[in-house]
């Protein structure tokens, strides 16, 4: 980033001051536009970790709400904590493969595109990519929206991260342009240690307390010390606010524009750091929504829908329970004056208690009380119905149990099925920043990677090592290995591969089922340790690649462990789609030639001899 500033350090004094408070008023003002929407994140993550007597008062802040009574009860009965669980259980099976389609069908092209491919692989694995769409799935599920930013870090040679970013953290200039990219710009606002900041930027910036927040479980004396807000806040002490200014290219800053202020010290003023695969600068930042809105930045959560449920459903159990005590514990009717009050009301009617009271008069007794009415039982049922449709998280996925009278495996199939439509939206979600963030990753190492970068890759069922340049990666259109999401769970995945393999669909036209394919599917039914055991193919296949590429340069020997006709097949596979020069064409000449020589040799070698063989020589004398 040093390379990039228009203003090298340290800045002219008048202009890192105005810089600075322009900034922090811009960041002011986003703060005020959005405060509202950020009340609902922590009122949303306040119902999930179980403090859910809280509400928005006509301020906009978050306050507890107190009992009409003092007696009253006020448990929690958390249905939406186990909800909100089972839906990220489920969209946890949400990691599609990607790969990268080649533009075209020249061998060029399709070389380009395996090697993006595996340097896409290579990235997600480095980064633990599984694991922080796990950790932004959490966020959106909660608020609604969780974003991924993908960056270049510059230390130990450079490499590719990637990180989840709360939506606390990220402030648009426009809350109802629903893209990334058309925003105008973006600040993306985090607290930082004061000593992690002096060792990024190398500035000296006073510390301060700062909160934050976070999915930290409530607790009820947190809540008691911190107000409504506190299973939601957290403070973080001697930290400082490090705001970054992202903003798209434009006449007056083709390149785009970005400034970092940490405290009150502007540390970096310059051009957009990152290039699209358009050639212009473009935003670090990818979307994820649980429910998309439109017109909207922010997405919603399935929790919004949940809470007037959860209130009613607190209610009516609390509600149920007073009127249960009222029947065991009853309503005690006493004369004034007949009894000793307050020992009566400190002891209460224990089992075999000597109950003395004045002579002449009414004895106390107990207020008979009626059965519990079945309203109570009626409206909880509704309200369990309720949370199942708002939710969209059927009974048997959440409990295993099935009160339906659908009892064939078929049907219960297409239960699960329909269950599993209802979160369609999100998972597209999941998968599209999936897919943008493997396209951000593409581009970042075609800027950055340079020459001869060290990778490792899986080939024929061994990890190797190689190198790449960056002007090979030609391509960044990254896409699904399998469109198809019918086969979601991996035992239903196992399923359709038997099928296909019954019916004959993964064999050639000879009816046998390649080397390449059966390391196919190996690893798709998950036993991907055996691909080394089929064969020599891939390891020949993937040795004549790399004669093709040294062919064009210098002649390449022939050795005698070659697999002859898998060398030609690939060779000839290389030739038709590539423009080779005279010189090239000589020396693939000779190499094909040198192959075939070899293969009439083994049949001569192989051929029987009519003079040794008894078989052979009786048919020529009949």
């Amino acid at each position: 980033m040093k390379e990039n500033r228009r203003t090298a350090p340290p800045f002219d004094e008048k202009f890192e001051e105005r810089t600075v408070r322009s900034l922090r008023e811009e960041f002011a003002r986003r703060q005020e536009d959005r405060r509202l929407i950020e009340r609902g994140w922590e009122l949303n993550m306040n119902f999930l970790s179980g403090n859910q007597y809280c509400g928005i008062n006509p301020a906009g802040e978050i306050e507890e709400e107190q009992p009409r009574y003092w007696w009253q009860y006020r448990r929690v009965f958390n249905h939406i904590a186990p909800a909100i669980d089972t839906r990220i259980a489920k969209l946890a099976r949400v990691r599609p493969q990607l790969t990268v389609r080649a533009p075209s069908g020249q061998e060029r092209d399709l070389r380009a595109a395996q090697l993006a491919a595996d340097v896409l692989r290579s990235v997600r694995e480095d980064c633990a990519l599984d694991e922080v769409v796990t950790r932004a799935t959490v966020w959106s599920e909660t608020c609604g929206t969780a974003f991924y930013k993908v960056f270049w870090d510059a230390a130990d040679g450079g490499r590719v991260r990637i990180t989840e970013v709360s939506p606390f953290e990220i402030y648009p200039e426009d809350l109802s342009c629903a893209s990334v990219e058309e925003q105008c710009s973006i600040m993306h606002a985090k607290a930082l240690p004061v000593s992690e900041a002096e060792r990024l930027y190398g500035v000296h910036v006073k510390g301060q307390d700062v909160y934050e927040f976070s999915l930290a479980p409530y607790s009820a004396a947190a809540n008691f010390m911190g107000g409504a807000g506190a299973g939601a806040r957290c403070m973080r002490r001697d930290c400082t606010l490090v705001i970054e200014y992202y903003e798209r290219p434009t006449a007056e800053c083709p390149n785009g524009r970005m400034i970092v202020v940490a405290g009150d010290k502007l540390v970096f003023y310059g051009d957009l750091p990152y290039k699209d695969g358009k050639g212009s600068r473009g935003y670090p930042f990818v979307r994820q929504c649980a429910v998309t809105f439109s017109g909207a930045f922010f997405g919603g959560s399935i929790i919004d829908r949940m809470i007037p449920v959860q209130r009613a459903f607190n209610a009516v159990k609390n509600r149920k329970h007073e009127y249960l005590n009222r029947l065991t514990m009853g309503v005690l009717a006493v004369e004034d004056g007949s009894v000793d009050a307050d020992e009566l009301l400190e002891e209460g009617l224990p089992p075999g208690k000597v109950l003395v009271y004045r002579q002449g008069a009414t004895p106390p007794a107990l207020l008979g009380a009626d059965s519990l009415p079945a309203d109570f039982t009626e409206e909880e049922e509704q309200l369990l119905e309720e949370f199942i449709l708002v939710s969209g998280v059927s009974e048997i996925s959440s409990t295993s149990r099935n009160r339906t009278n659908v009892t064939s495996a078929t049907g219960l199939q297409m239960l699960i099925d329909l269950d599993d439509t209802r979160l369609a939206v999100t998972t597209e979600s999941i998968k599209q920043a999936m897919r943008r963030i493997g396209r951000l990753a593409l581009q970042l190492m075609r800027q950055f990677a340079g020459r001869d970068r060290l990778m490792r890759r899986v080939t024929g069922g061994r990890t190797e090592t190689y190198t790449f340049s960056a002007e090979e990666l030609l391509t960044d259109d990254v896409i699904f290995e399998a469109e198809d999401e019918s086969a979601s769970s991996p035992s239903r995945r196992r399923s359709l591969i038997y099928e296909l393999y019954n019916l004959g669909l993964l064999a050639d036209e000879d009816g046998k089922v390649s080397d390449e394919t059966r390391e196919r599917i190996l690893s798709a039914l998950g036993f991907a340790g055996l691909r080394g055991a089929g064969g020599l193919a891939s390891l020949h296949t993937n040795r004549a690649a790399e004669e093709n590429r040294l062919l064009h340069t210098e002649a390449v020997p022939v050795e005698a462990y070659d697999d002859d006709e898998t060398h030609l097949a690939e060779h000839v596979r290389y030739l038709l789609s590539q423009k080779l020069g005279e010189r090239e064409k000589e020396r693939f000449a000779a190499h094909l030639a040198a192959h075939r020589a070899n293969l009439r040799q083994k049949a001569q070698y192989t051929a029987p001899d009519p003079a040794q063989d008894p078989a052979a020589d009786g048919e020529k004398q009949i």
